[in-house]
């Protein structure tokens, strides 16, 4: 996984107040709410890393190769997190189940086997938000 390192940059770009539906088109509304900028899904800039998802290991929650993620390490990893986990010294992206004292990492396609929380295991960071490039 390639990791990148944000700087804080400022890009707003127009926000629009009206939904695109995906159904039957409507008449579109041409009201800007405001601006969006990558840095309003960034909470915690000094904690916060940017990485493209790779395998297919995840796509039942919805995350494709390719996908570039945020990955905020303030986070307290909770139950049902995705998260950025150190697995033998391996990234790997995983949701967290925790069940009490014990817990594994369990991925969102049912040909991978689920992975034991263990001395060996850090979790690295929780994962915020996904972007998509649909070209």
């Amino acid at each position: 996984m390639k990791v990148y390192i944000p700087t804080i940059t400022s890009l707003p770009l127009p926000f629009f107040l009206s939904h695109v539906p995906a159904g039957f088109p409507s008449p579109a509304e041409d009201y800007e709410e405001g601006q969006l900028d990558l840095n309003d899904f960034v909470n915690h800039p000094a904690a916060t890393f940017f990485v493209r998802a790779s395998g297919d290991s995840m796509i039942g929650a919805g995350i494709f190769p390719g996908d570039l993620l945020i990955v905020d390490r303030s986070i307290i990893p909770r139950h049902n997190h995705i998260v950025i986990a150190i697995v033998d010294g391996e990234m790997t992206l995983k949701r967290l189940i925790k069940r009490h004292e014990t817990g594994y990492l369990k991925a969102e396609n049912p040909v991978y086997p689920n992975i034991p929380l263990h001395e060996g295991v850090e979790i690295w960071g929780v994962v915020k938000n996904s972007v998509r490039d649909l070209e």
